[in-house]
């Protein structure tokens, strides 16, 4: 039997991850799918805050610093698994009660990124915090882990910033190429998106095929009885879509994301990041 596809909430010990798991379940509503909460321990920051202490005395002292290290550090890794298992429990226990979703969660030591690339073949949808836990203590204004989980995974990501807000309103941010294209199709083909109003906009230098390009996405969408209106505004993409996002309320946006072409990238892919630097609402990039 097929394995139906979930959402993956991937989440860490920082005041973001209740807003990830809030939107994460309403994403695996719209979806109709099975929500998963995951947890990745990074083995690599726990080594690293150790010090090497055992250089500069004899070899029995060595042994025995060595040995009480390692005893050290199968407790405090007890201790993290431990602290992870009752986060975990908590928030799958938001997600059950408030949202009324059944929910799995797991817990893993390793690197995110590759954690989740592991899993692609089985997710719908991943859905992570633009900041993570050293949020508090950095100036960066995308996770350290963000930009290229965005780059590398090719499944829709949705990336979060605030408590969660129900989303009322969705700006797509539309370029008539073949991965906005997919995205059009994507949201027409989801019977749960319909109550909501969608605005499509393209933005830049008007090109000889926009009205063509903007129309096709308009009526997309209407055949598919959604509530829709498309505009082309002028302009530097970054500025437009952020003014619109204001200007009409809109509480997500849905946008193509870093071309898989290496050169392509180096041109296209600073572009996707303004945006999500740029964007306060929910973000979900789309990736083909």
């Amino acid at each position: 039997m097929r394995q139906e596809k979930k959402v993956l909430a991937c989440v860490d010990k920082s005041e973001y991850a209740t807003h990830v798991a809030d939107y994460a379940a309403w994403a695996a509503a719209q979806l109709s799918a099975p929500i998963e909460l995951l947890h990745v321990i990074d083995r690599h920051s726990e080594i690293a805050a150790d010090v090497d202490r055992s250089g500069s005395i004899g070899v029995d002292a060595q042994e025995n610093l060595l040995e009480r290290l390692s005893q050290e550090e199968g407790e405090r890794s007890k201790v993290i698994r431990e602290q992870g298992r009752v986060f975990l429990n908590q928030l799958r226990t938001r997600c059950e009660t408030h949202m009324g979703l059944q929910t799995d969660t797991r817990q893993r030591y390793g690197q995110l990124l590759a954690t989740l690339r592991e899993q692609e073949s089985s997710v719908a949808m991943y859905v992570l915090g633009r900041k993570g836990e050293s949020a508090s203590h950095t100036r960066r204004d995308l996770g350290r882990h963000v930009e290229a989980i965005c780059r590398q995974i090719r499944r829709p990501i949705m990336t979060v910033t605030d408590d969660f807000k129900a989303p009322k309103s969705v700006l797509v941010a539309y370029d008539g190429g073949r991965m906005a294209r997919r995205g059009i199709e994507l949201l027409a083909s989801n019977p749960n998106m319909r109550d909501l109003p969608i605005h499509v906009l393209m933005s830049g230098k008007r090109g000889a095929d926009s009205a063509r390009q903007i129309e096709w996405a308009e009526q997309t969408l209407q055949s598919a009885n959604f509530n829709v209106d498309a505009s082309f505004v002028p302009g530097d993409p970054e500025q437009v879509v952020t003014r619109a996002i204001a200007e009409r309320e809109a509480d997500l946006l849905i946008m193509g994301a870093y071309s898989h072409s290496p050169w392509r990238s180096l041109l296209l892919g600073s572009r996707t990041n303004d945006l999500l630097r740029a964007s306060q609402v929910p973000t979900i990039t789309l990736h083909l």
